[in-house]
This record gives C-alpha cells, structure tokens and sequence, in this order.
C-alpha cells in the first residue's frame, strides 16, 4: 500500500512544472513542508511490520530527495528568468548618461584666485606645520609670556611645558608660524604668501568658526616702506573685488608689527548698507597687516638695521563671503551638496 502511494508521488512530482513563485511555494507546502505527504508517509514508517520497514524507508528516502532536488531546480529556473526580466533588462540603445563633474569647494577656488594674484606681484608660496611649538606661533612674533594677545586669540594647546623652558605644542592660531620659520631659514629678500587652515576656541556662529583658512604675506628687504604695503593689499582688494572696491585702513595693534593697520572693504552682501556679516558699519574687515616688528626680525637672525618688511594676514572665509555673497560661515564645512553645486563651472 505505502509502495504504490511512494511510486504515484514520483510521477506525480515527475511530471509537475512550476512557472511562478505561488506555484512553486504550493509545491513546498504540499510535498517538502513539515505538513506535506512526504513527511506524513515517513510519520506512518512506524505502524509498517519490523521486516518491510528497511525497504520501505529507502522507497521514502527516494520519493523525499526527489521533491527536494525538484523544489531546488524550480527555485533557479523562477530566479534566473526573474534576472532576465525584459523590465530588467539594460537597453543598449539608449544615450549614454553623461558623467557628471564634480566641483571645487569655494574655499578652493578662491585660495588659488588670492594665490594667483599675489603670483603675479612675485610672492612665492610657502607651507609649515599646523601642530606647532610655543616659540614659533607666539614667542619669536613678540608675544610675551604674559602679553594679552595670548588670550585674545584662544589657544589649544597640546602639551604645556613646566620651568623656565617654554617648548609648549599647540595648534597655530595663525600662519605667522610659516613666516618666523621662513625669516630663519632664508636670508632676504624674502617676498611670499603662507596660505594654511589655522585654530582658534572659538563658539561656531555664522561670524566665527574653530578651524578657519588663512593667508598670510612677508615681504623682507632693504628699504621697504609703509607705502609698499599699502599698494600691495589695494592692488590686491582691485584684482579680488572688482575695480569699484573701496578699501580703508585703519589703525591698529599687532604684537609682530608696528605701525598695524587693519584693511576694510565695501561689504558686498549689503552694499555697504548694513548686515549682520558687517556688524551693520557697510565695512567688512579682510586683513590685519603692518610694518614687521624689529624685534622680530632680530628674533629670526636677520639685521633690523639693514632690512625692513611688511606682513598681513587675511581670512580665506571671509573673501569668500564676500566675492560669492554668502551670509553664513557655517556653510562651508557642513557639505551641503545643493551649497556645493552650485560652484560648478566657478
């Protein structure tokens, strides 16, 4: 009785086809599930007598590697034709997708544009170490161990040295460092730019940031003048900002300069009506610059009584806020991909 259901099965799974996955998912449920007819005929082994129950399991052990080995054949054959899916399928003859070109982040671009422009005035392009040590961030610019310009621009520091000794590392505060490292390497005349991402603890606002991109310039030799560098940084805000740019100086202090100026232009974001980037005063403040410091010129080895220099520092966010009108500094480091795109082509 159990030999002629097991052979009926056979035939039966022998001829059966399964063309979709409810099909084949029927054929499961009927033949290799724990509810099928193969596992309740396995159940039944035990009522068939002691001697014909050896040859009836191996009839069963056929009929049970049948359904599975059919159940595994319909399951390739269903997923194979679902990758050949004519929905699926790639149309060759379709236009190409064009590849699309990534753009330069705006700091980027304006960077090599103030880089460019100081090139053409002859300035070479230095670079220097952002973990730096005390003497050549603060020391050697004439900073004093208790000078108040060590608080005003918010240090961190990472390591403080003890004793008389000072060999404190910490993140430059400023590109200043590449100009202490130049004047000690290099005799004059010296005339280079030191752009680089400088550290400050400062809150994140729309106005401020903790890690910012500055641009510093030296120029050492005999008989540079006050007038030099106030050419230098007109040409400059000119070339930047279009020939209509009105520019001021004002007077100022530096620890590493003297006489300082720091250098205003138009706020272009307003007008020069008034907004928050400008303080609402229509001037927006791009660099600090000034005559350098004998002090510090003598801190590097060179003569103060046979050359003189002139130094500035600008912010590479800042220039960038103005020349593209953007209000929010905040934006250049959160990768906003609608912000980034719509640099392509700049």
């Amino acid at each position: 009785m159990v030999t002629e259901r097991v052979k009926e099965l056979i035939s039966e799974i022998e001829q059966i086809t399964v063309d979709s996955k409810d099909q084949l998912e029927a054929f499961r449920l009927r033949y290799i599930s724990k509810k099928g007819v193969v596992t309740e005929l396995f159940e039944g082994l035990k009522n068939i007598p002691q001697e014909d129950r050896r040859a009836v399991g191996q009839e069963l052990n056929t009929l049970k590697n049948l359904a599975q080995n059919r159940f595994q054949e319909f399951n390739a054959a269903i997923e194979s034709a679902s990758d050949t899916n004519p929905e699926m399928v790639i149309d060759l003859t379709l236009p190409v997708v064009p590849n699309q070109q990534g753009s330069l982040h705006p700091l980027t671009i304006v960077r090599r544009r103030i880089i460019e422009i100081f090139e053409r005035m002859g300035f070479n392009v230095s670079y220097g170490p952002e973990i730096e040590k005390d003497w050549y961030n603060f020391s050697a610019l004439n900073f004093a161990d208790n000078h108040p310009a060590r608080e005003m621009q918010d240090t961190f520091f990472i390591s403080k040295s003890e004793g008389e000794v000072k060999d404190d590392m910490l993140l430059r505060t400023h590109t200043s460092n590449v100009q202490v490292r130049l004047m000690e390497r290099q005799k004059p005349p010296i005339r280079s730019i030191m752009p680089g991402r400088v550290f400050r603890n400062e809150a994140i606002s729309a106005r401020a940031h903790c890690v910012f991109h500055q641009v510093e310039g030296l120029y050492v030799d005999r008989n540079v003048s006050f007038k030099d560098l106030k050419d230098t940084l007109y040409h400059f805000a000119k070339e930047m900002f279009g020939k209509e740019s009105k520019i001021r100086l004002r007077p100022s202090y530096f620890p590493f300069t003297e006489p300082s100026a720091e250098i205003d232009v138009t706020c272009f974001i307003c007008k020069g009506k008034g907004c928050n980037i400008c303080k609402y005063t229509g001037w927006v403040e791009i660099a600090g610059s000034g005559m350098v410091d004998p002090n510090v010129l003598t801190n590097c080895g060179i003569d103060s009584e046979e050359y003189t220099g002139f130094a500035f520092g600008m912010g590479i966010e800042r220039i960038t806020m103005l020349r593209y009108g953007i209000n929010d500094l905040r934006l250049f480091t959160e990768n906003d991909v609608r912000f980034l795109r719509q640099f392509e082509g700049a």
